[in-house]
């Protein structure tokens, strides 16, 4: 299989992926919005909330990196700076979900 061909599958499953965890999201920052810090860790610390929000940024940081790094490949000519800006980003998508989940996993 061709690489821009997985590329595109990979970026249509996270797609759909994110549709019922984007819900998921949406429903409960409108219940967390307005609450105090302690409420907040309240939340996190149940244990379906931690996993449903670590593939919520698994996914979306997925989607995002993929999509972006095709909008670098059609509007970047230089192909040097193309690569480094698509591994800075990918760079990007592992490291702030990382540290974001682990953050969320260490509170208590």
């Amino acid at each position: 299989m061709h690489h821009s061909t997985k590329k595109w599958i990979i970026i249509k499953c996270s797609s759909v992926i994110l549709i019922p965890l984007m819900l998921w999201f949406i429903i409960n920052l409108t219940s967390i919005y307005d609450k105090d810090y302690v409420e907040l860790v309240n939340f996190f610390s149940k244990t379906s909330a931690r996993i449903l929000y670590s593939l919520f940024l698994i996914a979306a940081f997925s989607f995002f990196s993929l999509t972006i790094s095709e909008v670098f490949e059609d509007y970047i000519n230089n192909e040097k700076i193309k690569n480094v800006a698509t591994k800075l980003l990918y760079v990007f998508a592992i490291v702030m979900p990382l540290i974001t989940i682990l953050s969320i996993f260490s509170l208590n």
